[in-house]
Formats: structure tokens, sequence, C-alpha cells
């Protein structure tokens, strides 16, 4: 049997957006994106988090800083009684400086090669997952992976303008994402 379930970038949706975090004491979560996380735990809908990482691509960070920056995620969504099923991400970029991460990757958003890994390994249902997102790179993988897409007015706000995407609702940030999701799928809250 197929799951659903809710993927999330992790820069502009539940981490403030910075300029290259590269040390996990750097990450702050978004006001209220624990407690969103946490509601969507409670209502048994697993949270995989689909993040490009450029910054390993171009020198700004190694695989082992994004591991402690996981970590350090990870801990402080414990604080908020919260927990992501995985961690997808994209080391990827096609104009690398760090040649072993040269590469125009599938994983890379807009491609959904992180969500189709997801779908694999987990059994998850894209057409009935939903994909929250900041940027047209995120709207446009949900979209062409067939899931409901959200874009949230915190991080870019999709005023990125990379690429042509319109999501399927625009709202303030990922608690109110969140409250629609549980509203379209008839969970108590």
């Amino acid at each position: 049997m197929l799951n659903w379930g809710v993927f999330l970038d992790r820069d502009g949706v539940i981490v403030r957006q910075i300029d290259h975090l590269n040390r996990a004491e750097d990450l702050e979560l978004i006001p209220g994106a624990g407690e969103a996380i946490a509601r969507l735990n409670d209502a048994k809908i697993p949270v995989i988090v689909v993040t490009n990482q450029a910054g390993v691509a171009k020198g700004y960070l190694t695989i082992a800083d994004l591991e402690r920056i996981h970590a350090r995620l990870h801990s402080e969504l414990e604080k908020h009684g919260a927990h992501l099923e995985a961690i997808y991400y994209c080391p990827h970029h096609p104009q690398a400086t760090v040649i072993e991460y040269l590469k125009d990757c599938p994983c890379r958003k807009p491609g959904t090669g992180m969500l189709e890994r997801a779908r694999d390994e987990m059994r998850i249902d894209l057409s009935l997952s939903y994909l929250v997102g900041d940027s047209t790179s995120d709207i446009l993988a949900g979209e062409r992976a067939g899931c409901r897409t959200i874009l949230v007015r915190t991080g870019f706000a999709g005023r990125d303008g990379s690429f042509e995407a319109k999501p399927d609702l625009v709202v303030a940030d990922l608690s109110v994402a969140v409250n629609t999701i549980l509203a379209e799928i008839e969970i108590d809250q």
C-alpha cells in the first residue's frame, strides 16, 4: 500500500533563509515551523525534506558540514516534539567549483529526482502528496512530480524568478500551509 506525504524545502520554509548556511550554529527555525511539523507528525503524515545544496558544489560547505547542519535541524525540531522521516539533498550544480559535484543532476529541483527517490524508498504516492516551498524551483519540481504545491511567503516567497511556475496555493508560512493540508484531508487538528 502506498502512503502519501508532505515534502518541504528546507531554507526559507523550515529554517530562516540566509546566504550560504554553512555552519550548524547559524541554523534558526522560522517561528511556528517546529510546531507545524509536529502537527503533521501527530496526524501520522510523513514529513520529508527535499533541498538543493549547491553550496557543497560551490565550496561553501562540505558534506560533513551539511550533516552537522541537518543534525542541528533534527535537534531543533525535537524541541518542538517534531521529527522528519527523511532528508534528501542534491549537492550538485552545473556551475560547480568542486569538480566532483559538477553535474546537471536530475535530483536538483526543479528536477524531480529527490521526490522520485522518496517515492521509491518510502512507497510514497506523489499524486496524493504535497510539496511546500518558497521558490519557483520548488513549485515546478512539485508540479512535475504531480504533487499539490503550496508556496509560502517566507524565504524567497516565489520572488526568485528562476522558473515559470504557478503554485496551487500561496500562504503566509509553513504553519498556515499545514493548517490547509490538515483541513483538506479532514483530519481533526
